[in-house]
This record gives structure tokens, C-alpha cells and sequence, in this order.
């Protein structure tokens, strides 16, 4: 009897336990080392948007070295999160590509941007598209809802005729009520629009003011343009003005919502507007030790 027979049985059991060990192994090279782009954690939502609404985009891969977001309309970005804007409807492919090796593409559906007309019996009646309530300083867009080609805006500021074009943008020098007078061609009468300009908040000239009701200016002020932004309103507009007057430019300030959930600030605002019928309670902020830059926002919200 040679060694082979002596020892089948052993030799068998041996063999076996080499397979299965070398399966458990590849088995874990392949979790841990080997990838794919089902191993791709990114996000981008909505999947169906207008012309000029927020896309948002994110992606939190683990093993990630490198990655590019590549948005089919010709632009491309290298950051983690943030938002894009189509400039034109049709059916695009966003990819991510990770670390130059693995795709993972998001179908994103985008749509024309209707205008909604004043309906009348004959031809639609022209309208003005405005907000009624804005802060002095702080650029207003105006919009003629008209098939009409003439158009003499009057803001009700200077008394004289303020701009010619169909959409316009203007921002008001100093607070009050406000009859804004558009004429057309297509009418003898002209169109009104009523805006009432609050006074924008300036530490310099509130010298004399508590410091308990300078910070509630501060708080009622950055309230009021969150919720514009809750409400639909202009999204670049409100945010801008809120980033440039109180955060510094910093777009990664901290923003906590209902005592749990924290964000940082441009997140923060970008989920906003798709968070529909959102009201903001209350809004509390956190200067740093010059008190130039708010550091920290505390946000009570509700549906």
C-alpha cells in the first residue's frame, strides 16, 4: 500500500479545506478590494425638472479616489454634492465616473418652462409677475406676462421711465409702498403692481439699538428670506442675499433644523425648495467673536 492510500482521506479533507479556504478568500478580496459601479453611493434628485430649476447632486463612495460628475449638456463637476441648472429641456444622462474606472448614470427628464397667460375672451391680457414685498436694496425681479412688444417700466422711485424690457430687475433705494406702471402697445391703459420695501438691516445705523434687538433684526431678516425661498420665490436671489450679508460667502455654515437634523447652509436651502409648504417658525443666529459673520443658524420649521 503506498502513501497516496494510506493517507486518502487525509489528502481529501486537506484539499477540501484549501478550496473553501481560497473560496472565502476571493470571496473577501472581492467585497473589500475588487469593486464595481453597483458600489457607487450617489444620488441625484429630482429626476424630472423644469428648464432653470435646482438639480441636486451628491455622492458619499467610500472608496472613492476621484470622481466626476458629467451632467450631458457639455459641463462637468469634480465636487461631492451641489446643484446644476439646464439651460435647455430633453432627456439627459448624468454620470458618475469614480476614480476614472466606474460609471453610474442617473436619466434626468427636463422639461420646457410654461408661462402661464392671463386668459381673455379676445388676446391675454397683460400682467405683471412681481412679488409684494421685498427689502430695500435688494434686486426685484419684474416680470410682463404679455404677448405685447413695447414695454415702459416706472418702479415709482425716480418718476421717470426705469427700463425697456419685458423682464427686468430692479432694486429700490429706500424703503416705502411703491406703485410699479407698466405700458404697453396693446393697451391705453397701463398695468399697476403695488410692492412695499421694507428697510434692510445695517449695523452701522443702528447704533442706538440693543444688542437683544439688533441680533432680532438679524433673525426676523434671515426669516423672511428662507421662507421666500420655502414659498418658491426667486431661489438665487434670497439665497445670495442671505450668503453675502450675513454668512461671508461661506456656503458650508452649519444649519441645525428642529434641534436634530444639521446641514450645512447650501444644502440646506437647495432641499428647501422642493420641501413644499414648509413655514419657518423661527430662526436663531450665532456670530462669530467680531460679530461679522454668522456661524451657526438654528432653524424651527413645520408643514
Amino acid at each position: 500500500m503506498n502513501y497516496f492510500q494510506k493517507n486518502k482521506k487525509n489528502i481529501i479533507i486537506g484539499v477540501v479545506a484549501t478550496l473553501l479556504i481560497a473560496a472565502l478568500v476571493a470571496l473577501w478580496l472581492q467585497k473589500k478590494v475588487i469593486h464595481s459601479a453597483d458600489d457607487i453611493v450617489g444620488v441625484v434628485y429630482p429626476s424630472s425638472l423644469a428648464v432653470g430649476d435646482t438639480l441636486l447632486f451628491e455622492d458619499k463612495t467610500q472608496f472613492a479616489k476621484t470622481k466626476r460628475w458629467n451632467f450631458g449638456d457639455g459641463t462637468t463637476s469634480d465636487k461631492n454634492s451641489g446643484i446644476h441648472f439646464y439651460n435647455k429641456p430633453g432627456y439627459y444622462q448624468v454620470s458618475l465616473i469614480v476614480d476614472n474606472k466606474y460609471t453610474k448614470s442617473f436619466p434626468v427628464m427636463v422639461s420646457a418652462r410654461s408661462v402661464q397667460k392671463a386668459k381673455d375672451t379676445a388676446k391675454s391680457a397683460t400682467t405683471i409677475e412681481a412679488v409684494a414685498q421685498a427689502m430695500q436694496n435688494e434686486s426685484v425681479s419684474f416680470r410682463a406676462i404679455s404677448d405685447a412688444k413695447v414695454f415702459a417700466w416706472k418702479f415709482g422711485e425716480t418718476g421717470n421711465t426705469d427700463s425697456k424690457d419685458k423682464f427686468t430687475i430692479y432694486s429700490y433705494k429706500k424703503p416705502g409702498d411703491y406703485v410699479v406702471t407698466l405700458y404697453t402697445e396693446e393697451s391705453q391703459e397701463p398695468i399697476y403692481h403695488h410692492i412695499k420695501i421694507l428697510p434692510a438691516y445695517d449695523a452701522l445705523a443702528e447704533e442706538e439699538v440693543s444688542v437683544e434687538d439688533s441680533y432680532a433684526r438679524v433673525d426676523n431678516d434671515f426669516k423672511y428670506h428662507l421662507q421666500q425661498i420655502a414659498n418658491g420665490n426667486s431661489f438665487n436671489m434670497h439665497y445670495n442675499y442671505l450668503l453675502k450679508t450675513y454668512l461671508c460667502n461661506n456656503e458650508n455654515t452649519v444649519v441645525k433644523v428642529n434641534d436634530s437634523k444639521v446641514n450645512n447652509f447650501y444644502m440646506y436651502c437647495a432641499g428647501l425648495q422642493f420641501d413644499k409648504n414648509t413655514v419657518i417658525q423661527t430662526v436663531k443666529v450665532n456670530l462669530d467673536d467680531k460679530q461679522e459673520c454668522v456661524t451657526k443658524v438654528e432653524i424651527n420649521q413645520s408643514k
